[in-house]
């Protein structure tokens, strides 16, 4: 996911101050995301789950995308779509329900692991973190196309 974020940097990085802090917050949410998963090169130097602490602020990190993808990339992506011909405005439109649906794992990761968070939750995190960076990979894969047509056909 690191790379394929770091190939939409060089592709669209510089084209628009929006979009451009929208790949910062990705990558953010990416290293953090990492990090309490132990992937290299976060590994973690004992064998231990993350500290809950750290586990809450990447939920505030993932919500902080997701809300910002919806509420303020989308509707000015679809916006500049819909202004610049039909075949822009269908793909845009097919392409955000897609994106929304990955919003549900993502939402349902936070709700489970920022309310009262026990043992028993906790050993669910691997599980719930593969699951929930399938999605994530999804949703970038998605993003991204709604930013290749904005950039290749509206720049």
């Amino acid at each position: 996911m690191l790379r394929q974020l770091e190939k939409a940097e060089q592709k669209w990085g510089g084209s628009n101050t929006l979009i451009d802090h929208w790949l910062n917050n990705r990558r953010k949410l990416l290293v953090n995301y990492c990090q309490i998963a132990g992937i290299p090169p976060y590994e973690p130097t004992e064998k231990s789950l993350p500290a809950i602490t750290a586990i809450k602020e990447f939920c505030d990190l993932l919500m902080d995308y997701v809300s910002e993808g919806h509420f303020e990339v989308y509707d000015r992506v679809v916006t500049a779509c819909e202004k610049h011909g039909i075949s822009s405005q269908t793909l845009a439109q097919n392409l955000v329900p897609r994106i929304s649906e990955t919003t549900d794992s993502a939402l349902d990761f936070n709700d489970k692991y920022t309310e009262f968070v026990d043992d028993k939750v906790l050993f669910q995190l691997d599980k719930d973190l593969s699951s929930l960076g399938h999605a994530m990979e999804t949703r970038f894969e998605l993003e991204d196309q709604l930013l290749e047509v904005l950039h290749t056909k509206h720049s």
